[in-house]
């Protein structure tokens, strides 16, 4: 698989934290047509989504999304019952194959129709794990006291890293503008605290990939997919080493994550944060998720799917040369996916 392939355009929603009456099909349509009006394309080779039907509470409740791209005349399409990166993956595989140019890749969910916490217990375990009704909170509290014991870090590096992600949120207009954390705040799960979890936001985001010179011609400064990797641990949490992430480790390398300039890393919990870091080798001079990152704003099944697309606008914007993109699902950060995106080297 040799063609090269670059993310053209990107364009995410103003994510909410509440529900704000619109359909999944409503929430996707103005990302949409952002991006085709950016690259003037109006049908595309190849349309993948990712979402989750157990978020809407119906079954196949992608195909009605499809009403916001349009499915007449006919069109080539999938769907991963995953966050839109893995929408991307499969993109980007079909891309390779050569019958095709341009792929329009989207992700999307509305968590403020269940309960998140409950959700996705669905995902553990149906036989030794689900049935004891442990969320993921409590599973990502356990990894968190793990990787403290382990290296020697403290609470306080946990709030650092929620309090960084804040900020930058506030310079980002899509994601949820919070107040700073506090250092006394109450465990939710110890020892994690409410401002070390990810907040739910209902959200959507669109990417769209083109190969060879017509990326170049779609996009002023293509970012080129250089390398991308998927991996995945164990499913169980009792048979792997919580405090890190093997995974994560062999992804990144595999897809080539040196020299990384920005690193935006699906983290939805603030010590996911740090256990990347360490997996991924990234140095203390790498930006990490300076759009604010999950720890702003989480719309699931579309966050890390907008990990990619911040980290493409970093290279469409001449922020930054050579980007990293990851994204995760599973309990734990079972599994992982890393994209390694470069500006064009002719300039």
């Amino acid at each position: 698989m040799s063609r090269d392939v670059a993310i053209v355009a990107f364009s995410q929603t103003y994510h909410s934290a509440t529900d704000q009456g619109l359909s999944e099909t409503e929430l996707i349509l103005p990302v949409l047509q952002e991006v085709k009006a950016t690259t003037g394309l109006s049908r595309f080779g190849f349309t993948c989504s990712g979402s989750c039907d157990y978020l809407v509470g119906a079954p196949f409740s992608f195909v009605a999304a499809l009403d916001a791209v349009g499915a007449w005349p006919p069109i080539s399409e999938s769907h991963v019952e995953m966050d839109g990166a893995w929408a991307l993956y499969e993109a980007w595989v079909k891309l390779q194959y050569g019958e095709i140019d341009t792929a329009l890749v989207y992700g999307f969910g509305k968590p403020s129709q269940g309960s998140l916490r409950e959700i996705m217990t669905l995902q553990l375990d149906p036989y030794y794990l689900a049935p004891l009704g442990v969320d993921q909170v409590s599973l990502a509290a356990l990894q968190a006291r793990a990787y403290l014991d382990r290296s020697g870090a403290k609470e306080d590096d946990l709030l650092a890293v929620a309090a960084r992600s804040r900020q930058n949120g506030r310079d980002n207009p899509y994601a949820l503008h919070l107040d700073d954390p506090v250092a006394d705040a109450a465990y939710e799960v110890a020892p994690l605290k409410a401002h070390d979890r990810a907040p739910d936001a209902d959200g959507a985001a669109v990417i769209v990939l083109a190969v060879g010179d017509t990326a170049r011609e779609l996009c002023e400064r293509p970012a080129w997919i250089r390398g991308i990797d998927h991996r995945s641990d164990a499913h169980s949490p009792g048979v792997r080493d919580l405090s890190r992430s093997e995974s994560a480790r062999i992804a990144g390398a595999k897809a080539g994550a040196t020299g990384i300039e920005v690193a935006e890393l699906h983290a939805q919990f603030s010590h996911e944060e740090l256990i990347l870091r360490e997996a991924l080798g990234l140095s203390d001079d790498v930006v990490v998720n300076p759009s604010g990152g999950p720890l702003s704003a989480n719309p699931v099944m579309a966050t890390g799917l907008i990990r990619i697309g911040e980290a493409a606008a970093r290279i469409h914007s001449g922020a930054a040369g050579k980007t990293l993109g990851h994204a995760t699902a599973g309990p734990c950060l079972q599994q992982n996916l890393v994209c390694v995106l470069e500006g064009d080297r002719r300039g």
